[in-house]
């Protein structure tokens, strides 16, 4: 067998969870797989990208247009037609492929190269079919033009939880033989810390020695509008002695998020820690008293999952995929309801003995997920697509 893993994503400046599904599937497939896998693009490529990654073409522009207003920038790809960008990666994607006798592709993400061979996809969530309320309009766009295509190219797709697969299945009508679950995993680097390491990164980025969590971009999807309210309704007594912290970047149709936080939320203890280094995330979850994700909807969790492998309690929204998760650790709060989030904060900064029964069966849930048995679970999804099983005859 021989299989190529399409890494394009890595070479955006800052990654997404994409990203960091495919670094950490890639880097145990080549454990498990070495003889087996090849990855695109090829180094001299992957430089270029990098070198572009915050440019939305990969090909730089004139001198003259480098600062330009917005209105000025390159024109987007007219329906239905792939960007530039793309087709260039397409026609390099095919060749790599001939010259290395690739037989099977897999894309971690849905922007899909046109490709003869049989290939895999893994989705992550539905969220842009199922509400597209929640992303911005090109990028809706682009998925209605590519998205039947991109499916019907595929032999088979991954997800990354049940309820993922399960939505796959019940909307759009993919045979559950096609869709296979393997769990992202936990980076071997978020562990449990001794309490000095963890004492030390907290004074380097200023955070105090109790607060509580949240890991992830600031969007509209995430109900941090609702989370920062609620917070903000608190005695100030407790919110003084115990801040909320957001560790994340401001994300799609952030303005009233943002505007909510400057007006009232910084004044009232409310933290935007902005995009955390990868180093520096293992302290800050031990750090905290928990980790609160209040979310409308997600494919998996995976703040969630790496809390838990720190032992951490967590406190998240009923949303299904958010639960499966947790797999009953912790505890789950209908995002909608205020009261119940006023409450389930208050307990969790000021209940010692609620806190730490939250924590019980925390790292013990956390070994269901590892990125050694999601490429593990990969690669046989690969090897049953390559040497299909015999079919029995009839009797």
């Amino acid at each position: 067998m021989r299989f190529v893993l399409n890494q394009v994503c890595l070479a955006q400046s800052r990654w997404s969870g994409v990203s960091h599904y495919t670094a950490e599937l890639g880097k145990e497939l080549a454990r498990l797989a070495a003889d087996e896998m090849c990855a695109f693009p090829p180094l001299w490529l992957f430089g270029g990208l990098s070198a572009f990654g915050q440019v939305r073409e990969w090909l730089p522009r004139r001198a003259s247009a480098v600062s330009a207003a917005p209105s000025t920038a390159p024109e987007p790809a007219p329906p239905g037609r792939p960007s530039l960008k793309h087709r260039f990666l397409e026609r390099c994607f095919a060749r790599f492929c001939r010259r290395h006798d690739v037989q099977l592709y897999h894309e971690p993400n849905f922007l899909i190269f046109e490709s003869e061979l049989p290939t895999v996809a893994t989705i992550h969530d539905l969220s842009v079919v199922a509400h597209p309320e929640w992303h911005p309009a090109d990028r809706c766009r682009a998925y209605a033009r590519r998205f039947q295509t991109n499916l019907d190219r595929c032999a088979h797709f991954l997800t990354v939880s049940d309820f993922t697969r399960n939505e796959l299945i019940r909307t759009l009508g993919v045979p559950p033989a096609h869709v296979t679950r393997t769990y992202n995993g936990v980076r071997k680097t978020i562990r449990p810390m001794p309490s000095e390491q963890v004492r030390a990164c907290l004074r380097r980025l200023k955070l105090p020695p109790r607060y509580l969590l949240h890991v992830g971009t600031i969007e509209p999807r995430k109900n941090l509008l609702m989370l920062m309210q609620v917070y903000c309704s608190l005695p100030a007594s407790v919110r003084e002695q115990c801040p909320l912290v957001l560790a994340g970047g401001w994300g799609w149709n952030y303005q009233d998020l943002a505007a909510f936080w400057e007006n009232e939320g910084r004044h009232k203890n409310v933290i935007h820690l902005g995009y955390l280094r990868e180093n520096d995330l293992p302290a800050v979850y031990n750090g905290a008293l928990g980790l609160v994700m209040p979310s409308f909807y997600e494919g998996f969790g995976l703040p969630i999952a790496e809390m838990l492998a720190c032992g951490g309690a967590v406190v998240a929204s009923t949303a299904a995929a958010l639960a499966e998760v947790l797999g009953g650790v912790g505890c789950t709060v209908e995002p909608c309801d205020r009261d119940a989030w006023r409450a389930s904060l208050l307990r969790l900064m000021t209940d010692d003995s609620w806190r730490k029964a939250l924590q019980c069966g925390a790292r013990q849930r956390a070994e269901a997920f590892t990125w050694d048995r999601c490429a593990a679970d990969t690669l046989t999804v690969f090897r049953q697509l390559l040497n299909p099983a015999p079919s029995r005859k009839a009797a």
